[in-house]
């Protein structure tokens, strides 16, 4: 773990100097610049110490870098297209098994001609326009604001069946962080 140039990164942001830290602290200089260069680990409880001089919570300064927020901007969006309808796909961001994006269903477009089934679990929320959804015997229409949920291991079909484009936001969880999941 890179604990140190975690320490390092946010003391340099914060603008705080390491005589800054050692003087809340109680630490040598000499010690914080060996913490900071990966050269030794401090115990928890140093880390407490200096986490709070930082004004971050302990568990900050142990999160691996893919771990930490990750942001995707409006207009960085990788865009996709899936199913034979081919369906306008944004990803919109993912962590740890969870990935979120926004499918846009033109009038008389579904995620495929016969239900599907994939690993995972999905939750839909209905953004915009109205679609149905069916998985096995469970059926339904939904329109902005309605949301509904499965596990996509049974096969599902989502159809726009109304004059208007719809656009349903799609939370996918999967065991493995695969980035290659059809609806």
């Amino acid at each position: 773990m890179n604990i140190g140039s975690n320490i390092r990164t946010i003391r340099k942001r914060k603008h705080i100097t390491i005589a800054q830290i050692c003087e809340t602290t109680g630490l040598s200089q000499g010690f914080m610049s060996q913490v900071e260069t990966n050269k030794t680990s401090p115990s928890i409880a140093t880390l407490s110490l200096i986490a709070d001089a930082l004004n971050v919570p302990l568990a900050y300064l142990l999160l691996k870098k893919e771990e930490r927020m990750q942001v995707v901007r409006s207009k960085e969006r990788q865009i996709t297209s899936s199913g034979s309808d081919k369906l306008q796909v944004e990803h919109l961001s993912s962590a740890g098994g969870v990935r979120m994006v926004l499918v846009h269903f033109p009038p008389g477009t579904s995620t495929g001609e016969t239900p599907q089934a994939h690993e995972g679990k999905e939750v839909h929320l209905v953004i915009k326009g109205e679609v149905y959804a069916e998985q096995g015997e469970d059926f339904g229409m939904f329109q902005a604001g309605d949301s509904f949920s499965w596990n996509a291991c049974v096969p599902h079909l989502v159809i726009n069946k109304g004059d208007e484009p719809a656009s349903v936001l799609i939370a996918i969880h999967t065991e493995a962080d695969s980035e290659t999941v059809d609806f």
